[in-house]
């Protein structure tokens, strides 16, 4: 979908929920990036942000209070990620599914990546040693999911460092960083959009895999029509 400001993602998310609640539409997986925004989750506390919403407004990002599990994370450009919307009475499966398919897209990339879900609830996601790839955050509501995961492809990861991401002190890294690859911090000019949009279709396939499903595809524009047509609750 391309860079999708945060406020747009969630209300599509609002209404494909409803939508998928009411049983008009199918399981949807929505890949995009956003514009620099850190998210705070229903765990998070005011530490993790420690120099005040003036300071990073003062550089350009936004900070949003949100209903998925977790804490503090960035997102931002060269970041994949990817919300799904869809039906389970799993959602502790549904997390590890996610984790695996990421793990699958990093190991492609030939990078030895892992979970730790078993270290405590602060460590879901998918690290490389001591340093965190992607996290994840999920929200169930009426059987339905919303929010997902965040896969850092080419990410200039220097916003991390100005907050506790999720809650941990661990440095961040990417699929780049792990790769040697050139990153957004690195070259600014980098089109990181088609590093994410290949990162993002071998995640599609790595979470059908996962989950046992069909992806079909569908556009930004397909997405939109059918939130669009959806009464959010």
């Amino acid at each position: 979908m391309g860079s999708v400001p945060y406020a747009e993602a969630l209300e599509l998310q609002e209404r494909l929920r409803a939508a998928r609640v009411r049983g008009e539409i199918g399981d949807r997986l929505l890949l995009l990036e956003h514009p620099a925004v850190y998210t705070r989750g229903r765990r998070a506390t005011p530490e993790e942000l420690p120099l005040g919403a003036d300071w990073y407004a003062q550089r350009g990002i936004e900070i949003v209070d949100v209903r998925r599990g977790g804490k503090v994370t960035f997102h931002g450009p060269g970041q994949l990620v990817g919300y799904l919307v869809a039906g389970t009475r799993d959602v502790l499966g549904v997390v590890r599914a996610l984790e695996r398919a990421m793990v699958a897209v990093a190991r492609q990339d030939g990078i030895d990546a892992r979970g730790r879900n078993d270290e405590g609830i602060e460590y879901t996601g998918v690290w490389v040693e001591e340093r965190k790839l992607g996290s994840i955050g999920l929200h169930l509501s009426r059987g339905v999911t919303t929010h997902g995961v965040g896969l850092n492809v080419v990410t200039d990861l220097t916003p991390f460092g100005w907050v506790v991401p999720c809650g941990l002190t661990a440095p961040m890294t990417s699929l780049a960083r792990e790769t040697g690859a050139p990153d957004l911090q690195v070259d600014p000019a980098l089109d990181a959009s088609a590093a994410v949009r290949a990162a993002g279709e071998r995640f599609a396939a790595a979470l059908a895999r996962e989950l046992g499903v069909d992806v079909g595809p569908a556009d930004a524009d397909e997405i939109r029509a059918a939130a669009a047509a959806a009464t959010p609750f």
